[in-house]
């Protein structure tokens, strides 16, 4: 997964919006004002941030070279994930899955509720 497909996958969740609150060269993505993930490239290599169960983040970083400790983000519930190649395009969108799946679980019932009756269970 590239920086181009990664972006595409990102705003393909449902009711996912693309924002720039951090200037032009970091895209964040959130859900009903919710960050989920930021994109951002630096010397032709493409780096997210990703919410992570901080269980789930400690194995990630074992398992594979290119996920260490959220970059500016709280080290324990986000991972950054380089797009180096490594790492299976299937792995990647399962944890940007898992990702955006933490942040709507945050969500009030209200708005959970109306993403379901929207979207149906399974893009959640």
């Amino acid at each position: 997964m590239n920086f181009d497909a990664a972006r595409a996958y990102l705003t393909a969740r449902p009711e996912a919006i693309e924002d720039f609150p951090f200037g032009p060269d970091v895209y964040v993505y959130k859900i009903l004002g919710k960050m989920f993930a930021t994109l951002s490239e630096e010397n032709q290599l493409a780096r997210m941030n990703l919410k992570c169960d901080p269980h789930e983040a400690l194995i990630l970083r074992d398992i594979f070279d290119a996920v260490v400790p959220g970059y500016h983000m709280n080290k324990t519930h986000w991972n950054t994930v380089y797009l180096d190649g490594t790492i299976p395009e299937g792995e990647l969108q399962r944890m940007i899955d898992a990702s955006y799946s933490l942040v709507v679980s945050r969500l009030t019932r209200k708005q959970r509720s109306r993403l379901r009756l929207h979207h149906g269970d399974d893009a959640l």
